[in-house]
């Protein structure tokens, strides 16, 4: 559990934006999650307790947008997927506490820096088509950064967005891929000791926010304009991974 109080508010926070990204309220709200946690848990320890987290609130966003995706997109992805996991579930305990940090935060910042370039990728007078060598190498990316941070948003939008699919359909394949790797995902974490008996305890704690965070989300969809958000959520996003590069600088040194 959180040392402090100001770590756990950081640990509610995080957990709550699992439900709201899966809500599908505030563009990138996903990608705070992460670092919100490696502050409030440890890097090892809050990767292990978001995961079981994570799948709970992609159950979410499944039934709410089923049978609304295009699943050659991830059967061009799938054997990458595979692969970036099981090569990041093999490295991730090579790196020190430091170590992971930066790398986090560097994915945060990354992130951010993304979101003001990404619109390139769908002005282009054609759709892409996306053959089975482009899926794999977009796959191994996706899970190499997902086992590291939960962080494969901006490597499947890469993939995804050029294909100009209509937005309801792009949001679905998005979902129906993150399900898949954070699934794929439980099985090499349980082998790499990134999820215990204890990070369970905590991820069942804390599991009632996932819901919770749900509803908010509905709620707020309905309520206030999302385009009020992101520049938010990229501020908070960029705040939060300078914060970790920081820290954790003076140890890499």
């Amino acid at each position: 559990m959180p040392e402090t109080t100001t770590h756990l508010i950081y640990a509610i926070c995080g957990v709550l934006l699992i439900g709201l990204s899966k809500a599908g309220f505030g563009g990138g709200l996903g990608m705070l999650t992460t670092p919100l946690c490696v502050i409030a848990f440890g890097p090892a320890m809050g990767i292990g307790i978001l995961l079981p987290l994570l799948c709970a609130g992609d159950a979410f966003s499944m039934w709410h947008y089923r049978r609304k995706w295009e699943i050659k997109n991830l059967r061009l992805m799938i054997i990458g997927i595979v692969i970036g996991v099981a090569i990041g579930a093999q490295l991730f305990r090579r790196f020190s506490p430091a170590q992971l940090n930066f790398i986090i935060g560097l994915m945060a910042v990354l992130f951010v820096l993304f979101q003001f370039v990404k619109h390139i990728l769908s002005s282009a007078p054609t759709p892409f088509k996306p053959r089975q060598p482009y899926g794999c190498l977009a796959g191994i990316g996706a899970g190499l950064t997902s086992t590291f941070a939960h962080g494969a948003g901006p490597v499947v939008t890469a993939f995804l967005l050029p294909q100009q699919m209509p937005k309801e359909i792009y949001t679905g394949t998005n979902v129906l891929i993150f399900t898949c790797i954070n699934w794929i995902k439980v099985p090499f974490f349980i082998y790499a000791g990134m999820i215990q008996a204890p990070t369970l305890r905590v991820s069942a704690v804390f599991f009632p926010l996932v819901p919770l965070g749900v509803w908010l989300g509905v709620w707020l969809n309905r309520n206030i304009p999302d385009k009020w958000f992101p520049p938010l959520v990229y501020a908070l996003t960029l705040a939060t991974g300078i914060q970790l590069i920081r820290t954790a600088w003076p140890s890499l040194r």
